[in-house]
């Protein structure tokens, strides 16, 4: 037997070390308006599930007879029990690609092989798929099963009703097998041909235009003699009581909730796809399931920097066809959307460029911290670089006075406030003049000729002022909001006035501290991290250098 391990690795979705105010990395449904729940009696809990209230609901709402109706634990296991019944040790499957990554998984678990037919999109390649399917019948007879994903994921595209026929038609011997999980968001849906053609099995799943993703409930739909087959290849009883007993309910009173969902999503993948033009994407056409294909761009920095605004989307890094291509899901709401809608307009299109200034505009390496050291010391404790450093990465620290005292306090050490920044004073203005600027003027005017530039410091202005005016980089910047403005980081107020003075709504901001990407991050502006050695957490990217934006910049 072939060891399962040579055949696919475990399905793992990607994962996200951040909280999420979207994730749409996964075509999930919003939630639905009112939680179907039941509480299930003792005796129920104790005994086997009875699918057959079930299987007549989905009948009904599949428009077919309960007896054409499989229940099944979601679309994925229909798809299983598929290969499991029909592909053949040595037999193969056709399929397109880009698709579904589930499907060749099962055809190898069967012991079968592949053959795909390039699909980026456009119209369904009918001729190219029959002709692959097709074998010398005196060598191997025709594909065991053509997989026909249509809305196809992850590209959106359709096949038509004529294709299914023409399909059926060609290969009268081979299983057409239609996996319909985006069907209802589908401009012509193709549902029915399952219950008109003899050799094409319909898949259906509650996981996507009814929101119910956690049930694990879906439907192979086709005629008794193949659902027989296919009941014989997993697990009886494949749902819970529980599972069952919500979905009932939700099939028999939220088909208009399910109704809304879908016409929010279309009209919002329609806006987003123009948006998407506007940017300079490609979005992949047509895009009729939950969500849109984005190509033009790089998917790592793009996942990077929605995830970062606290949005999860998918890429696909082991599809050398979708390089350049992003997944996004539809949100179904006008909040949802309004919020993706501004993270991608500032990923792709920033108004703005915020610069923290200690660590990022200047070089603090011998002044700010050696200050802090020092004025430990002339408290009588001894603190190390290293220990500031890491003070500063547990965030809330952007005043060096009140960190110092911090610091003393950590030692038993009980100093006034004033005291502190008094001492700090005398001993940092004669350090500061061994700071240095990060980035050069003529940089700095480069950017300024694309973007509105502004300094967003915890600096006094005295001192801030008195750095730009040495380097003659005041008059690159639109505005310099500092200490006396308004609250400190990582509190979002001085991010969103220096939004405010610039007059736009989106904006990139290159920051070394924790401190400066949750401001940035709370204020809808993208944290870009500046750190010679690491990386620092929750940033987009992290440059080694600031002047390695401008390898970033749209």
């Amino acid at each position: 037997m072939k060891a399962l391990s040579s055949i696919a690795r475990p399905y793992a979705p990607p994962r996200f070390e951040r909280d999420l105010a979207l994730d749409l990395s996964k075509n999930e449904g919003r939630a639905p308006a009112v939680s179907p729940t039941r509480d299930l009696a003792a005796l129920e809990l104790a005994r086997y599930p009875d699918l057959d209230a079930l299987r007549a609901a989905l009948a009904k709402v599949f428009a077919t007879d309960p007896s054409r109706v499989l229940v099944t634990a979601g679309g994925d296991d229909a798809l299983m029990r598929v290969c499991l019944a029909r592909v053949r040790p040595g037999g193969t499957a056709v399929l397109c690609e880009p698709t579904f990554e589930m499907i060749p998984r099962y055809v190898r678990l069967a012991g079968g092989s592949m053959r795909s037919v390039p699909w980026p999109m456009g119209p369904f390649p009918v001729d190219a798929v029959i002709a692959a399917a097709r074998h010398d019948a005196d060598v191997q007879p025709d594909a065991d099963v053509v997989f026909v994903v249509s809305p196809n994921n992850p590209t959106g595209a359709v096949a038509t009703a004529d294709d299914v026929l023409r399909l059926s038609r060609a290969l009268p011997s081979t299983l057409l097998v239609l996996d319909l999980a985006y069907e209802e968001f589908a401009d012509a849906p193709l549902g029915a041909l399952a219950g008109t053609l003899p050799n094409v099995l319909a898949i259906r799943t509650l996981s996507k235009a009814w929101s119910m993703a956690s049930l694990r409930v879906g439907a192979a739909i086709g005629a008794p003699e193949l659902l027989a087959e296919l009941a014989a290849a997993g697990n009886p009883m494949p749902v819970s009581a529980a599972s069952a007993a919500i979905a009932c309910a939700r099939l028999a009173d939220g088909s208009d909730d399910m109704a809304d969902h879908v016409a929010v999503v279309r009209r919002q993948r329609l806006a987003f796809a123009d948006l998407l033009r506007r940017l300079g994407l490609r979005p992949s056409e047509p895009a009729q399931g939950n969500f849109v294909l984005a190509r033009g761009q790089q998917p790592v920095q793009t996942v990077a920097c929605l995830r970062a605004l606290g949005i999860a989307v998918r890429r696909f890094p082991d599809a050398p066809d979708l390089a350049d291509a992003v997944r996004i899901a539809m949100p179904g709401t006008e909040a949802g959307f309004e919020r993706l809608t501004a993270a991608v307009k500032t990923t792709f299109a920033p108004a703005a460029l915020l610069f923290d200034m200690d660590g990022v505009l200047a070089d603090v390496g011998a002044s700010y911290r050696v200050a802090i050291v020092a004025t430990a010391k002339a408290f009588g404790v001894e603190v190390t670089l290293a220990d500031v450093a890491a003070r500063k990465a547990l965030g809330d620290c952007n005043d060096d006075w009140q960190l110092t005292r911090d610091l003393l306090a950590a030692h038993g050490v009980d100093v006034r406030l004033a005291e502190v920044e008094a001492r700090f004073e005398s001993i940092y203005q004669p350090l500061s003049v061994h700071e240095r600027p990060m980035v050069s003027r003529e940089l700095l005017l480069r950017w300024r000729a694309r973007y509105r530039l502004a300094v967003v410091t915890g600096r006094p202005r005295a001192d801030a002022e008195r750095f730009l005016d040495r380097f003659s980089l005041r008059d690159c910047f639109d505005a310099v909001v500092c200490r006396e403005d308004a609250a400190l980081k990582p509190d979002p107020a001085p991010v969103r006035l220096a939004l405010q003075r610039l007059s736009v709504q989106s904006a990139w901001m290159l920051g070394d501290t924790v401190d400066d990407v949750r401001a940035a991050a709370a204020a809808s502006v993208l944290p870009i991290g500046v750190a010679a050695e690491g990386e620092l957490p929750l940033a987009a990217f992290t440059l080694r250098s600031p002047t390695e934006l401008e390898a970033y910049l749209p």
